[in-house]
C-alpha cells in the first residue's frame, strides 16, 4: 500500500463535529459553517445565499449538509445556485463532511456549507 501526504492548501478538512459545532482546521466553529478554497467561515443558513453565490466562480460543486438527516433544500436556494452555474448536492452533514474530505484530498474544486447536527 502506498501512502501519500495530503496537501490541502488553504482549504481545510472537517476534523470533527458534534451537537451544534464543527472542528475545521483545528478551530471550533459553532453553528452553520462554510468551508471553501478561500477558507472557513460561519454561515447564516439557507437564507444566507450570497456567500454561496460568491463561491460559484471558484468551485464546481457545493455540498450542503442539512443537519443530522437529509432534507430537501429550499427551492429558491437551489434555483439561485443553478442560475449561478454551480452544482449543489444536499445530504446529511455527516455525509457531506466525509464526501468533502475525500474530494478535497483529491484536489477537486468543491465547497461545503453545513448546518450542525
Amino acid at each position: 500500500m502506498r501512502l501519500n501526504e495530503i496537501v490541502f492548501n488553504d482549504a481545510q478538512p472537517v476534523e470533527s463535529y458534534g451537537p451544534g459545532f464543527f472542528r475545521i482546521g483545528g478551530e471550533r466553529i459553532d453553528g452553520p459553517v462554510i468551508a471553501a478554497p478561500s477558507g472557513t467561515r460561519t454561515w447564516g443558513g439557507f437564507e444566507d445565499v450570497q456567500p454561496l453565490l460568491d463561491l460559484a466562480a471558484d468551485v464546481d460543486v457545493i455540498f450542503v449538509g442539512t443537519g443530522a438527516d437529509i432534507a430537501h433544500l429550499p427551492q429558491t436556494l437551489r434555483d439561485q445556485l443553478d442560475a449561478a452555474g454551480v452544482g449543489v448536492e444536499a445530504m446529511s452533514s455527516p455525509s457531506a463532511s466525509r464526501t468533502y474530505n475525500v474530494l478535497l484530498s483529491e484536489g477537486r474544486r468543491i465547497a461545503l456549507a453545513m448546518l450542525p447536527v
